[in-house]
């Protein structure tokens, strides 16, 4: 499979997911450490403001668009300006790609939090270890997709035929329906074969009492979190494949848009109900791109052209998202 990937830019790349994700938690860690027992008093602390999620949002789209505008750099130098401008268009669409469906994933970790009662302050932890596990699997989980479709080049339209079936349930509403998180298999599963407490214990995972190691809530949130992400990746892995097959640029779109998960969830913690129209656009998107990789052999849709596509899907779906939640303020509430 051709890849611009060297071992130097896998390198340099991975040093500097290393480095964001030092900085993502020190511009996160709130100043009084978080560990009392005392659930009362860990609530008391204040959650991230929008302000400040909004600033580091910010932040982090710029250190990806300093990447591409790299990436386009090194390739001109070293390929040529066709392969440079190629490369970086299928980064930047595959980047806004993973971005938009990370916020589905977001409104999903918002209901599990709801549902276990973990304050804003306990939140924060669970995300940090959130994206390094989803940074860990993802990689995992493209690098094998890459060896399948070397392998079995027909694997990219079963992508296609899933990408369309998932996008006809986001635009009939099945991303909708109330989960019921008491009623999942796995839950139920960790209840019957680990000892949990009924409240938490501050940030810790786990704690010995009575000589006993006992699992506290915020593991099985953790776990839940990074189920969630899997079966999300499940949904968006493909839809990047259909952009571009070189694992590099997959690889390297993928964990940039994941590296700015925490400080969109808080961005968006307080604007979830106002994105109506969100699961449509994204179900647009993904309906595009399946039939888009179904239709490979018989026409190459240009990347210009799918990042165009997308771009204006997104804009439309947020005008209505804001338009519907202008005209119905009683559905925020």
């Amino acid at each position: 499979m051709e890849t611009i990937g060297t071992p130097w830019l896998y390198a340099i790349f991975f040093a500097i997911v290393a480095v964001m994700l030092l900085i993502d938690f020190l511009g996160f860690k709130h100043k009084d450490p978080l560990e009392s027992s005392d659930v009362n008093a860990v609530q008391e602390h204040q959650p991230v403001s929008i302000k400040l999620a909004a600033v580091w949002s910010i932040a982090w789209v710029s250190v990806s668009a300093i990447f591409a505008g790299g990436l386009w750099w090194y390739l001109d130098a070293e390929l040529g300006t066709a392969v440079a401008n190629q490369k970086t268009l299928e980064f930047v669409t595959g980047y806004l790609i993973e971005k938009s469906l990370a916020i589905d994933n977001v409104f999903v970790w918002l209901m599990i939090f709801g549902a276990f009662a973990v304050p804003p302050a306990l939140q924060r932890r669970i995300l940090l270890y959130g994206v390094i596990g989803a940074i860990v699997l993802r990689t995992i989980f493209i690098l094998a997709g890459a060896w399948l479709i070397q392998e079995f080049s027909w694997v990219l339209y079963i992508f296609g035929a899933f990408l369309v079936y998932t996008g006809y349930k986001f635009l009939k509403g099945g991303h909708d329906e109330p989960v019921d998180l008491e009623e999942m298999k796995l839950l139920k599963w960790l209840r019957r074969h680990m000892r949990i407490t009924t409240t938490l214990r501050g940030e810790k995972f786990l704690v010995r009492e009575n000589g006993l190691l006992w699992a506290t809530p915020m593991l099985v949130v953790l776990i839940l979190v990074e189920i969630s992400d899997v079966i999300f990746a499940v949904d968006s892995i493909p839809a990047i494949f259909a952009i571009t097959t070189d694992p590099f640029i997959v690889l390297s779109a993928n964990l940039f848009a994941i590296l700015g998960l925490r400080a969109m969830f808080f961005l968006l913690a307080g604007a979830a109900a106002t994105m109506h129209y969100l699961p449509y656009g994204l179900g647009v998107i993904m309906t595009f791109i399946g039939i888009k990789m179904l239709l490979l052999d018989l026409y190459h849709v240009p990347i210009a052209a799918s990042l165009g596509f997308i771009a204006i899907v997104l804009i439309i779906t947020a005008w209505m998202s804001w338009r519907y939640a202008k005209n119905n303020p009683q559905a925020q509430i």
